[in-house]
């Protein structure tokens, strides 16, 4: 019994790490930036709306590791063989959402960089830095490395940020506390929308997820059981939710009501982040916060770096990607510096519009969020999967009310952005 249990184990810990690497590609601007602003600007008041997104897009996301580990083959294969319809909406909007969002969270690493070395210089020259930086990590290949440097920085970051909402729940005590701004408003549902397009993370990102899982079965030579990548996927996907609620508090705690602006551009938004903690802590977690809110989402900038040119580089060589690994390989490395450069384009015609570049990319993602989860829910209950690995019915029903859900905020968000005034 015991050397059974032994053995699961020791074959589980080979299936951990491509969840973990969601969640720190997750935690980070729709926690960072858009939970805390949440918290600071309506209090407690939309803690459902993270619970929600969190909620509906559960099904879409877990249903990458369910078809990957199924058919041993990655997700875009799957919407290959769905249809030509599935395969180039996935690869347009990729193509059109890529060098957006690597901007805005590139964005947010040069000013936690800018704070956390002190050294001042334009934001674009920091984002330039931070994506050489990252391209010379992965085009050497160190995606291991990667691997074990995510495991230790979720670890210290949640213990940290756990701690600093306990602190503020202390120090707040009963306080009483100013009733909240209504959300129903134009700018108001505008953010609201921003906050849910990437909480935890766009939807999109499955075949990341699905990607890594394949990475992660050629680094070990172990192909985990479905039950085994959906513990790992789990831990990710629920941590990177308490972590969401984790920073609204402290936005909620500390903020709501101050009457303080919150990130009206990049070097404000790191100092107020890490105020947040310092206020709670004391100055002497000063170095402490600093080092793992920049780590995380220099991580953040790390996966999606990789992320698109491994997912643009998997589409221009899918049929032949298994056979000749050497085609992926070099459309991957100029693929990486070409969306990179872009990225920084995007940036330099941004100028310091911060919270601009923050929503517009999150924006993008909640309003193409209906299109992905019904390619993936279609996938996965089509003829190509096979029915005994199919969801059970409780997660059939979950995906109808996250279709629902996401499809009538894209709507309410577009009634009250062109016919309310």
């Amino acid at each position: 019994m015991a050397e059974t249990k032994s053995k699961a184990v020791s074959t589980l810990k080979y299936a951990f790490g491509p969840g973990l690497i969601l969640a720190a590609a997750a935690i980070g601007v729709s926690h960072l930036v858009q939970s805390t602003r949440a918290g600071a600007e309506f209090g407690f008041a939309l803690v459902w709306a993270v619970l929600l997104a969190n909620i509906s897009k559960y099904p879409f996301l877990e249903f990458g590791p369910r078809y990957t580990i199924t058919k041993r083959e990655s997700i875009i294969h799957g919407y290959q063989r769905l249809g030509k319809w599935a395969l180039y909406t996935f690869s347009g909007f990729t193509m059109l959402t890529m060098c957006v969002v690597q901007a805005a969270v590139t964005i947010v690493t040069a000013s936690l960089a800018a704070e956390l070395t002190g050294i001042t210089l334009n934001p674009l020259l920091w984002s330039a830095i931070i994506l050489a930086i990252c391209i010379a990590i992965l085009g050497a290949g160190q995606y291991s490395a990667l691997d074990k440097a995510i495991k230790v920085i979720i670890v210290v970051l949640s213990i940290s940020t756990l701690i600093a909402v306990i602190v503020a729940f202390t120090n707040a005590g009963g306080a009483a506390r100013p009733e909240p701004p209504t959300i129903w408003t134009v700018g108001g549902v505008s953010f609201l929308i921003a906050l849910m397009g990437w909480m935890p993370i766009l939807i999109d990102a499955s075949a990341w997820h699905s990607l890594w899982i394949l990475e992660r079965i050629k680094q070990t030579g172990h192909t985990p059981k479905l039950s085994e990548s959906l513990t790992d996927f789990n831990i990710g996907y629920i941590g990177a939710a308490v972590m969401a609620l984790g920073f609204l508090s402290l936005g909620a705690l500390i903020l709501f009501g101050t009457g303080q602006d919150f990130a009206i551009s990049g070097s404000q938004f790191a100092t107020t982040l890490v105020s947040l903690y310092t206020e709670t802590l004391g100055d002497w977690a000063y170095w402490i916060i600093i080092v793992c809110a920049f780590t995380a989402m220099f991580s953040t900038t790390l996966t999606v770096t990789d992320a698109y040119p491994r997912t643009v580089s998997h589409i221009l060589t899918l049929n032949n990607a298994e056979d000749s690994p050497t085609p992926f390989a070099k459309s991957y490395k100029g693929t990486l510096i070409i969306i990179s450069i872009i990225s920084l384009l995007v940036l330099y015609l941004a100028g310091s519009k911060f919270i601009f570049m923050v929503d517009l990319a999150t924006t993008m993602s909640f309003l193409a969020g209906p299109i992905f989860a019904y390619i993936n829910y279609k996938l996965i209950f089509s003829e190509h999967f096979p029915d005994d690995q199919k969801p059970a019915l409780w997660l059939k029903l979950l995906s109808w009310f996250g279709m629902l859900f996401i499809t009538g905020f894209a709507l309410t968000f577009l009634y009250w952005k062109f016919f309310v005034t």
